[in-house]
């Protein structure tokens, strides 16, 4: 093989890695894109479900935003922790339109048996049902109580929300730091 046909294949060599590499690292961008636009929908459709006014101060208003989604769209906190779930004729199981209960926003009291769910809105240090980010980290993945840490969470489906990624999990924190501290109503189970 003569030089100028050792050149030619080179230079053929390398314009088609260069042309696989950008076609490759375009789709990667693509997808990054979608991921990205994905993640934005999430956040602003967090940020128009919360049912209470939010607090920004100091906060990341993309992590309040996708804590509200994971929150309300996806975890159905709500059922658990706000006694009553839904605002008075809002039942959706009786034919209303399920607006969350604003005025006792996760803030518990909604008995399991001889369990009562927690008050997870903010403390008067603004931290979710008293605990910082380290105690709420242990607790979701452990399902350890910090202030009993002998017993574990009977009825919090921490086996399954263990599974979220820190930054989700930061997320949730970081929404429940935003919400209005409340006070738990009166209910006789999840979800009325």
């Amino acid at each position: 093989m003569n030089r100028s046909m050792k050149i030619a294949v080179l230079l053929t060599a390398f314009v088609l890695v260069t042309v696989l590499t950008n076609s490759s690292t375009g789709q990667n961008n693509d997808q990054g894109d979608e991921r990205a636009k994905a993640e934005k929908k999430r956040i602003q459709q967090g940020l128009e479900i919360a049912p209470v006014n939010l607090t920004f101060r100091n906060r990341d208003r993309d992590l309040v935003g996708l804590g509200s989604y994971i929150v309300n769209a996806q975890a159905a906190c709500a059922d658990c922790h706000s006694c009553p779930t839904y605002a008075a004729g809002h039942n959706p199981f009786q034919g209303g339109d399920g607006q969350i209960n604003a005025t006792n926003y996760l803030a518990g009291g909604v008995p399991f048996g001889p369990i009562i769910s927690a008050n997870i809105t903010p403390d008067a240090n603004g931290k979710p049902a008293g605990l910082d980010f380290e105690e709420y980290l242990e607790l979701i993945r452990t399902g350890h109580d910090p202030d009993d840490p002998d017993e574990i969470l009977q009825v919090m489906p921490w086996p399954i929300f263990r599974n979220m990624t820190d930054r989700d999990i930061l997320a949730i924190y970081t929404y429940l730091s935003s919400i209005p501290h409340a006070e738990p109503g009166a209910c006789t189970g999840p979800g009325q």
